[in-house]
């Protein structure tokens, strides 16, 4: 008879501490880690992990499946990259607590906001619930592949509370903001494990409306905050635009302080405004030097807009003959932009943009327009731009765009690094990334469905800056596991998962680090109602583990279900010692 449920044999194992890596087995019994080193007994399943890696599962802090968990076990495409562990609720939206005559509001909010399909939503989605513990228990009652954790969005609670008030970003009076204090608390109560919002004006719902959150006042937001400070329960997480920079960060500190909460900061740089994230950095730095936990949260690469005939965006969207085609079936957009008579019009044709919009930036700043390919690079140089290729050939940049999206038949991308990328390279997110304050997330997993696919965060993490780099210093691979595993699962209070020893959870990676690979995003249509989404998948996840049972298999899921919702903070399992981990 076997003595353990599964025995991952000869990998080397990156045991998530920040540790260099040991050759060990890994033994697996009950959905928990039993031994490391080397296994003497045997496993009913045995897994070859020679010459592969082995690490906790990636715990993916930044996602918004808030719809998509109540129909889709797997969570693709997250899943496609070793996330064992998945939290959503992020940025201030989601749909609970919602009260009936709400529900259209809210899924337009979400289709806005975070580009999920309102019709895909509207179909599956069975809003079987109004309070947000009644929506944990509709999760907790969906099968899973993978754990789940929710935090509560502002957004909805402010709906709830204020009703009409809230989009029409009204203040919240003194009763309002308890009432909306008590919300919180009963969701942290039941489960949450936290509280999340959005001050950023790139948030609008699908009509153009500004997110309900983002003038909230002081006196809501530090009201909330203490209410969870009394409660002790939850984390903090949002994301705000900082235009005055230290006066903002001030009202987003006082939470910290009043609370005693741990809190989370989107970081990222913006072209508009290309030096606030390193002042956010600094007051971070400063906050923590007080004692007060907040980190931001930072990308391992640019947050990339695809653009192309099957996404959502193009660069000759705003040109008229253009959209004489646009929603015709692909095959007809391709042999009308092959036609020698339409293509000269289309390239002749001087469209006009709407002032201020960022839609102008991604049609006519050529300089940050390139090829992604099949094997997408998402470091390149400025001189394989759009912009490059034109001074290069005597083309116009839109020449040389129109012939990238015509190839494999009109189904390839464009690769624009909206954010992050101002300096034409990395640099700047190495900096984020190797900041002592920060956090790995913004992945997004399950939005922007048509025209970003960031999910594969951490395979970027681990083969890009891993392995691969050559525009710039790579980081140590332990360190990079380091920080997607234990640091993220302790960033939302996870500390049951994450590492790889006797008695924690057993959420695991194998995989064949050399040859994994990232191929391109593609866009499927399987959300509810035929919905499009981008997905992008690997080679080399050999096997992905959680709680004991293989789930995923190169990425493709198994059938096995032993995922669940995890409610509130998980504390170490008793017993279990592990060394300090690397910062």
């Amino acid at each position: 008879m076997s003595q353990h449920d599964i025995v991952i044999r000869g990998g080397a194992a990156y045991d998530g501490t920040g540790a260099a890596p040991v050759e060990a087995d890994v033994a697996i019994s009950g959905g928990r880690i039993v031994e490391i080193g080397k296994v003497s007994g045997s496993g009913a399943e045995e897994i070859d992990a020679k010459g592969q890696i082995v690490t906790p599962g990636f715990v993916d802090v930044h996602t918004h499946y808030d719809g998509q968990v109540t129909w889709d076990p797997y969570l693709q495409p997250s899943t496609f990259h070793g996330v064992t562990t998945a939290v959503m609720g992020n940025c201030g939206v989601g749909f609970a607590p919602c009260k009936p005559e709400q529900r259209e509001w809210l899924l337009g909010l979400m289709e806005g906001v975070e580009d999920i399909p309102g019709s895909a939503l509207a179909e599956g989605i069975k809003w079987n619930w109004e309070s947000f513990a009644q929506y944990m228990d509709a999760v907790e009652a969906s099968p899973l592949a993978l754990d789940v954790g929710l935090q509560i969005p502002h957004a909805a609670v402010r709906a709830y509370v204020m009703g009409e008030r809230a989009p029409a970003l009204e203040p919240a009076t003194e009763a309002e903001t308890a009432e909306m204090g008590r919300l919180v608390v009963e969701a942290l109560e039941a489960g949450a494990l936290g509280f999340s919002t959005s001050r950023t004006v790139k948030h609008k719902d699908v009509k153009g409306g500004a997110t309900p959150t983002l003038k909230a006042e002081a006196m809501e937001l530090h009201g909330i905050a203490r209410a969870m400070g009394k409660a002790q329960k939850g984390v903090l997480q949002l994301i705000a635009d900082f235009k005055d920079t230290d006066a903002e960060f001030a009202m987003l500190r006082g939470m910290v302080e009043l609370s005693g909460r741990p809190m989370s900061i989107t970081i990222e740089q913006d072209d508009r405004w290309p030096t606030v994230w390193k002042r956010v950095l600094d007051n971070i730095a400063a906050a923590n030097q007080d004692g007060l936990p907040i980190r931001g949260q930072v990308p391992p690469r640019a947050t990339g807009v695809l653009l192309g005939l099957t996404s959502s965006l193009n660069p000759f969207v705003m040109h008229q003959t253009f959209r004489s085609i646009w929603g015709a079936p692909l095959e007809q957009q391709v042999k009308a932009l092959r036609d020698p008579e339409f293509r000269a019009k289309l390239l002749a044709e001087e469209p006009q943009y709407p002032q201020g919009e960022i839609i102008e930036m991604l049609c006519t700043f050529y300089h940050k327009m390139f090829a992604l390919g099949e094997n997408p690079n998402y470091e390149p140089s400025p001189d394989e731009s759009a912009k490059a290729l034109a001074e290069r050939t005597g083309k116009h940049p839109r020449e040389v765009l129109l012939d990238w999206m015509l190839e494999r038949d009109g189904k390839a991308l464009l690769y624009y690094p909206l954010m992050n990328y101002h300096c034409g390279s990395l640099a700047d997110v190495e900096t984020m990334l190797t900041h002592p304050n920060t956090a790995f997330g913004l992945s997004d997993g399950g939005a922007h469905c048509g025209i970003i696919c960031d999910a594969s965060f951490p395979t970027t993490l681990i083969t890009h800056w891993g392995r691969d780099r050559t525009r710039g210093r790579k980081l140590p691979l332990e360190w990079l596991v380091h920080g997607l595993t234990q640091r993220n699962a302790a960033l939302v209070g996870m500390n049951d998962r994450g590492v790889l020893a006797a008695g924690m959870k057993a959420d695991v990676n194998v995989i064949d680090f050399d040859n994994l690979t990232l191929y391109s995003p593609r866009i499927v249509n399987d959300l509810p109602a035929g919905g499009k989404r981008l997905i992008q998948q690997t080679d080399g996840y050999t096997a992905s583990i959680v709680s004991g049972a293989v789930a995923f298999r190169n990425g493709e899921p198994t059938g096995k279900l032993n995922g669940r919702l995890v409610r509130g903070a998980q504390a170490r399992p008793q017993g279990v010692r592990i060394p300090a981990a690397a910062d």
